[in-house]
Formats: C-alpha cells, sequence, structure tokens
C-alpha cells in the first residue's frame, strides 16, 4: 500500500520537465526586459539577465505613446473595483440560492446559468451602445460596470455556500435573534472565504487581463488600461521589443504578487473542497 503513494523517478522528472516549461517562458521574458532590442534575433537566444533593466524602464514610463504608468493606474482602478464587487455581490447571491428560500428562485438562478451560454463577442455591441446612452465612453466606469458581477460567480458561491455553511447553525443564529445580514457576515463570510480567495484571484485575472471591452470603449489614447499600453507599445512599423518586453514584465507583477498573496488561501479552499468531495 505504501508503494501506491510513493512517486517513482519519472514522475519527477515529468514534474522538473513541466515546471520548466511552465516558467522558463515568464523567466525569459525578464531577461529580455533586462537587455537591448537586438537579444530577440541573438542565436542562442540569452538565458542570463543583462544589464538594461533600469535604462528600459525609464524609456518605458517615458513613452508619450502608451502612457503605461496611466495604463497601470487604470487597469489597478477596474481590477480592483470589479474583484471585490464580483466577490461581495456573488457571496451575496450564492448565500441567497443555497440558504434561502423564495418564489421563483430555481428559475432565477437557470437564467444566471444562461447568463455563461452567451459568448462575450456576442454582447460587445449593445453593451457599447448602452455606455453610449449614458455618456460613459472614454471613461473607466464604462469598463467597470458591465463586470460588476458575474453569472459563474454567482453559480461559484452558490455550490460552495450549498456545502459549507451549515442550515443547522443559521437557524441557531436566527434562534438567537441574528438577522440575514448578520447572519451573512458572521457565519456565512467566514465560511466562504477559501471559496472568495479562489474566486477574487480569477476575477482580478481576468479583469487585468482584458483586452477586448477596454479596446472597445476606451478610445482616448491618453486614458488607456495596461493591455491597451501594451498595445500600443507594439504598435507601427519598427517595434521595440525591449520596451514591449518590459512592459508584459511589470504589468505581469501584479499578478504574481496577487497570487503570493492569496496561495495559501486558494490551496486551503482546492483541498478543501477535496476532502468534501
Amino acid at each position: 500500500m505504501s508503494k501506491l503513494w510513493r512517486a517513482s523517478p519519472l514522475t519527477y522528472g515529468a514534474l522538473i520537465a513541466a515546471a520548466v516549461l511552465s516558467i522558463f517562458p515568464i523567466y525569459w521574458m525578464f531577461v529580455v526586459a533586462s537587455r537591448s532590442s537586438d537579444a530577440m534575433g541573438q542565436l542562442p537566444p540569452p538565458v542570463a539577465p543583462g544589464g538594461n533593466l533600469g535604462a528600459n524602464i525609464a524609456r518605458l514610463f517615458g513613452n508619450t505613446d502608451a502612457y503605461f504608468l496611466t495604463g497601470l493606474i487604470n487597469s489597478a482602478i477596474v481590477a480592483i473595483t470589479v474583484t471585490v464587487s464580483v466577490v461581495l455581490f456573488s457571496s451575496l447571491a450564492g448565500f441567497a440560492f443555497a440558504k434561502l428560500r423564495f418564489r421563483g428562485s430555481n428559475a432565477l438562478l437557470m437564467v444566471i446559468i444562461a447568463t455563461m451560454m452567451v459568448p462575450t463577442q456576442l454582447g460587445i455591441i449593445p453593451l457599447y451602445m448602452l455606455m453610449t446612452k449614458f455618456n460613459l465612453n472614454d471613461r473607466l466606469p464604462a469598463v467597470i460596470l458591465p463586470a460588476l458581477v458575474t453569472g459563474f460567480g454567482v453559480f461559484m458561491m452558490r455550490q460552495y455556500a450549498g456545502q459549507a455553511v451549515s442550515t443547522e447553525l443559521i437557524e441557531a443564529a436566527r434562534v438567537d435573534g441574528c438577522g440575514t445580514a448578520r447572519i451573512y457576515w458572521n457565519v456565512v463570510v467566514p465560511a466562504l472565504r477559501p471559496a472568495a480567495a479562489v474566486l477574487g484571484l480569477l476575477t482580478f485575472m481576468t479583469t487585468w487581463n482584458d483586452f477586448l471591452w477596454p479596446y472597445a470603449v476606451l478610445n482616448d489614447p491618453e486614458n488607456p488600461t495596461v493591455q491597451l499600453s501594451l498595445r500600443a507599445l507594439s504598435d507601427g512599423y519598427y517595434q521595440d521589443m525591449s520596451q514591449v518586453f518590459t512592459g508584459t514584465a511589470i504589468a505581469t507583477l501584479p499578478l504574481l504578487l496577487v497570487f503570493v498573496l492569496f496561495g495559501r488561501q486558494i490551496i486551503g479552499g482546492i483541498m478543501e473542497g477535496a476532502v468534501k468531495a
């Protein structure tokens, strides 16, 4: 029985190979970001960092075509606002669908699930027309408002709340005189914390990396998100690849930071769900 759980050398070799294949592109991105543009054409390609990182960063933030600093700030505002909103509203709706009884709950849940079946591209034109009606084009609220709640988030939190939140505990809280809002804050939120961390990370990554909708609704080149700034860096006949890779590396750092900060919560949520399953 002990041999069943013992990893073989082949398993370790496959894991090491998978780790190298996953990490090397990110590492090489930072390598090119620290070198001049001709590093892209060198054979064999360089694998050691260079000494031009500071100069590349200075040229990147001084590029008046990309407005990279503005893009970073705008993306941070959008991603943080959307993440907080999605986690809050999804946990509220998930708790309601899982533990509260009200008329039409099943039909309403089916409608929310149906929204997940509609491709994002099909909603761009009506959303763009709606933002035009509200006079929000070229402004960050046009990027934020359509993403404040997602069907996936509601469905995920509903499924998790159905298992993680005890009905008996909710009934005991009601006997003690707690209202629905207090039950949500003191009972439901602590139980949903692992799932909220996973949903928050996925939402932050999706919003930070979103290009299509900001590209459609933000036409002012001086007010971009970070993905639009990266597009501006890669436009034109001549592409300064050192700036492109430097911008990409800097744009990747917030995602790595969020994963490091919430990685333990995410792993805990996955393991807890696996044990319950």
